[in-house]
């Protein structure tokens, strides 16, 4: 276990150095651990070299990963990145410190519901599809400006600012740059973009937090 600690830590301190000298302007940068699927025990190592923001896929998984950590760590953070169903959002908003992936009138709508019947909201993230790419979730781009005023005055949600996942075919960086673009022109500062291969790219188009996965924990075997 001390070789594995050792291992995630120095993969930790180097993406955050990188992430340091690549952020423009100069910045701290969020590390969103993305934990889904990952070994128990490369979950602890995590914790142990100092990891505290997580990112989960699913409502149920990170119940069952989270529930029994979550006290032990009063600075843990976790973060939902992936889709959510509109019947999951109570679970979720009780669960999750943020909710990155809201794309929908519908789970607005369910969120502000939970977060009356919680007396309580997660943060919350809309999510762009910037390659308008039919199978992926988010809002289109032309849609953006309409849906983040319906979501903060229609549905009285807090939003902080956007996330996208660019084509895994294209150069994420005119992605990056374009949701950049989306954010300052509705007054919005986080910005959730960049993975493993390209949140150096990220960082330089003014992400405040990239999901990091097999550059932190390795390749699953």
């Amino acid at each position: 276990m001390s070789d594995l600690i050792s291992d995630i830590a120095t993969r930790r301190a180097d993406i955050l150095a990188r992430l340091a000298a690549a952020a423009q302007p100069p910045r701290a940068v969020k590390l969103v651990a993305v934990s889904k699927q990952q070994p128990e025990e490369r979950i602890d190592a995590a914790l142990a070299a100092g990891q505290r923001v997580f990112g989960e896929n699913r409502v149920q998984e990170a119940l069952r990963r989270w529930s029994s950590r979550r006290p032990l760590f009063a600075d843990l953070e976790l973060r939902l990145i992936g889709p959510l169903q509109s019947n999951k959002a109570e679970e979720a908003a009780a669960f999750f410190d943020a909710i990155d992936v809201l794309d929908r009138p519908k789970l607005a709508a369910a969120l502000a519901d939970a977060a009356q019947k919680l007396g309580r909201c997660p943060r919350v993230l809309i999510q762009v599809n910037t390659g308008e790419e039919p199978q992926k979730a988010g809002v289109e781009p032309a849609e953006a400006d309409a849906f983040i005023k319906a979501a903060r005055e229609q549905f009285g949600l807090p939003i902080d600012g956007l996330m996208c996942i660019p084509p895994a075919d294209e150069a994420p960086a005119m992605h990056f740059a374009l949701l950049a673009e989306i954010a300052a022109r509705n007054g919005l500062t986080e910005l959730s973009m960049g993975m493993s291969d390209d949140f150096e790219t990220a960082a330089r188009f003014g992400a405040t937090q990239v999901r990091v996965g097999s550059a932190l924990f390795g390749q699953r075997h």
